[in-house]
């Protein structure tokens, strides 16, 4: 262990112990409401991740089209608001399960 870390500790069990620091304790809640905060980290997360990869693979693909021939520019950026709507539809499942 560090001594910067052992020095911490030992200040902080002396001052619990001289009673100048008070314990906290958890507030109850039902498991339904972590389920709820699990599901919608879930759907963001794989949602964004999802949207992310796939932006990745249409971005190059899409710089390499616009640099051989600039006039396909417009149906590129079609392609890539496409993958973009999958992070929007992420929040939007976010919103849904939260609001429940």
């Amino acid at each position: 262990m560090k001594p910067a870390v052992l020095v911490m500790a030992v200040a902080a069990a002396a001052l619990v112990s001289a009673g100048l620091v008070e314990t906290a304790y958890a507030q109850e809640s039902s498991s339904a409401d972590g389920s709820k905060l699990i599901g919608a980290g879930i759907a963001f997360g794989l949602a964004s991740l999802g949207a992310g990869i796939g932006l990745a693979w249409v971005g190059s693909a899409g710089l390499a089209v616009i640099s051989e021939n600039p006039a396909l520019q417009s149906k590129v950026f079609i392609f890539v608001g496409m993958v973009e709507s999958l992070a929007i539809y992420g929040i939007v499942m976010m919103f849904i399960i939260l609001g429940q």
